[in-house]
């Protein structure tokens, strides 16, 4: 079951996010809210480089100005949200 599981996800992650049941969103959707509240530390819904460095959110420091457009030094859970949808990751 396991074995099936992870070979699930790597597919998945090879093909992008088109192809993952909605189970499998709604489970990296909650992994991400749950990861994103407890790297917000001052709790202001904005999560700042030095946050995300914190809480080691590898990716989300690597590609933060890809991700914060708009320049404002932070990023949202929204932002976050739909950098997952769009990059399956």
């Amino acid at each position: 079951m396991k074995s099936n599981r992870i070979a699930l996800l790597l597919f998945a992650a090879l093909l992008g996010p088109a192809v993952l049941p909605a189970h499998a969103h709604a489970g990296h959707m909650a992994d991400l809210e749950k990861r994103f509240a407890a790297a917000d530390r001052d709790h202001d819904g904005k999560l700042t480089p030095e946050e995300a460095r914190a809480a080691d959110m590898g990716s989300v420091v690597r590609d933060f100005r890809r991700i914060d457009k708009d320049g404002k030094g932070y990023v949202t859970l929204e932002q976050l949200k739909a950098r997952l949808l769009s990059k399956g990751d």
